[in-house]
């Protein structure tokens, strides 16, 4: 298994190059996948990755689930309730199922999250040498799986773009998202790694 920093060097490399042929979609979209147990590791080489991109040429702009994910529940209308059942410890199960699926609503219902991403990527449209990187996919669990949204991303992205997966490969286009969910085969994107 390649190190995310021989990863990276991979899809850089594909970046100079261009997208060629592929099947898979005609999105400048590519997933650098590295096991779970190297997030750390993966926030540590970002500055690293921003310098090589910097004496390219490249501009380095990135979007982070977490913080997506952090503004969407602080902004909620049921971010209170959210906070007082918290408060009040009532940790019975069926109660936090029902607080889990309230949360997942949170980010699904409206499209918030995909409408957050796509107004990032709308923002870059005419950059040149310019490299989108969405980080901390991990924010997503367990409330749903990034392929969801490239879905609904599909022939919007207008910069090259690569997606910092947390999980493994399974086969030539299935990732298993944080190695534990079920393998996944509906992304259109170009793997790296993993």
């Amino acid at each position: 298994m390649n190190s995310p920093k021989d990863t990276f060097d991979e899809v850089w490399h594909q970046l100079r190059q261009g997208r060629g042929l592929s099947n898979t979609g005609d999105d400048p979209l590519y997933y650098l996948v590295f096991h779970p147990s190297r997030i750390l590791e993966v926030k540590r080489l970002m500055p690293e990755w921003r310098a090589k991109l910097e004496r390219n040429g490249w501009k380095l702009e990135s979007f982070s689930m977490a913080d997506a994910v952090l503004e969407i529940f602080g902004t909620h209308e049921f971010r209170q309730i959210w906070l007082e059942s918290d408060a009040n410890h009532s940790y019975d199960p069926e109660s936090l199922d029902q607080i889990k699926d309230t949360l997942a609503d949170a980010l699904t219902s409206g499209d918030r999250l995909k409408s957050m991403l796509l107004d990032k990527i709308n923002s870059l449209e005419g950059s040149e040498n310019t490299l989108l990187m969405i980080t901390d996919l991990e924010a997503l669990h367990p409330f749903l799986r990034v392929g969801v949204i490239e879905q609904k991303l599909s022939g919007k992205f207008t910069v090259p773009t690569v997606i910092l997966y947390p999980g493994v490969r399974d086969g030539k286009t299935s990732l298993k998202f944080l190695e534990f969910y079920p393998s996944d085969g509906n992304y259109r994107s170009v793997h790296f790694g993993g």
